[in-house]
């Protein structure tokens, strides 16, 4: 059979016949008209860095569901009007006051206008894992705000999650990139600190992830609150005490949550390196849409069971 040619007897690309069956690729989800948009409360004292991590963890997250409306709004934020860093508060009142007037545009026009029962925001807190001090302060600005907004959980703990604490150690030289690969990295850690901030819940909800990590390296990982005297220096006493010579410490930190200076001094008490905290990586993200969409029930295509 003869290829379909174009001008000039030059071969034309078709399209691919739509795949059927069990191995039809899924179709992406896309938001649907309307939903909530999602606000990403982010910790710390504002900065240029911290605005581009959470732009760059939300152009992830609006190429996963497209069509979707994500916003930023800081904990340490400025409630002046036009800020260039405003509190979640005030973004969450933006997002209700501009639902208000389209529906009253809506209504002008002779529209007719569905009832609006369910939140307009989705507000996910930018942390890799539970903190009480921090999630207090987000329940508290969802109170004082006037507009009707929901909380979802926190990013982890999740596989992805692990994953990223893998590559950010061996981009530090600290891990094998690939178990796989039969070279080996001579600075290698055969034993991993996973340093959080949050007190005893984040360390027990680090150590799920821990176990992931510990799965994938094949070395001992245990967790330890940073900002808690003493914990670093014990679980180094612990790991070197079990027969871990070289030590690494990985944070479990997407960077703004950590007071400065923390992993400084973590790493002193410890001994030993430090990875980078994950910042911007890919997989934040995806788990920002992921507790957005299981907050509103929207189905999303399998990332990786959350580890609950």
């Amino acid at each position: 059979m003869s290829s379909p040619t174009g001008p000039g007897g030059l071969p034309v690309r078709m399209p691919r016949p739509r795949q059927t069956g069990r191995h039809r690729r899924p179709e992406p989800a896309v938001a649907p008209e309307g939903a909530p948009s999602l606000v990403l409360a982010v910790p710390g004292a504002p900065s240029a860095a911290t605005r581009s991590l959470a732009e760059e963890t939300l152009s992830i997250a609006r190429s996963e569901l497209p069509g979707l409306d994500a916003r930023i709004g800081y904990l340490d934020g400025d409630d002046a009007e036009g800020s260039e860093f405003p509190t979640l508060q005030a973004v969450l009142g933006a997002v209700e006051a501009e639902r208000e007037a389209r529906a009253e545009f809506a209504r002008a026009a002779g529209q007719e206008v569905p009832k609006q029962d369910g939140p307009s925001s989705v507000v996910v807190p930018l942390l890799a894992g539970p903190d009480s001090a921090l999630l207090r302060r987000i329940r508290q600005a969802l109170m004082d705000s006037s507009a009707p907004a929901e909380l979802a959980d926190v990013l982890g703990p999740h596989p992805l999650l692990a994953e990223a604490l893998h590559v950010r150690l061996s981009e530090a030289g600290l891990a094998r990139a690939d178990r796989a690969r039969l070279f080996t990295v001579a600075t290698a850690a055969d034993g991993i600190i996973l340093g959080t901030v949050g007190g005893e819940e984040a360390v027990q909800a680090a150590g799920i992830t821990g176990m992931l990590l510990a799965a994938r390296l094949a070395v001992p990982v245990m967790a330890a609150a940073l900002d808690q005297e003493g914990s670093v220096a014990s679980v180094a006493d612990q790991l070197r005490g079990s027969g871990s010579v070289q030590l690494a410490l990985a944070p479990y930190l997407i960077g703004p949550e950590a007071a400065e200076g923390l992993l400084d001094t973590a790493c002193k008490e410890a001994d030993c390196a430090t990875a980078e905290p994950l910042g911007a990586y890919p997989a934040l993200g995806k788990l920002a849409v992921a507790q957005y969409a299981a907050a509103l029930g929207i189905p999303q295509p399998a990332q990786g069971a959350p580890v609950r």
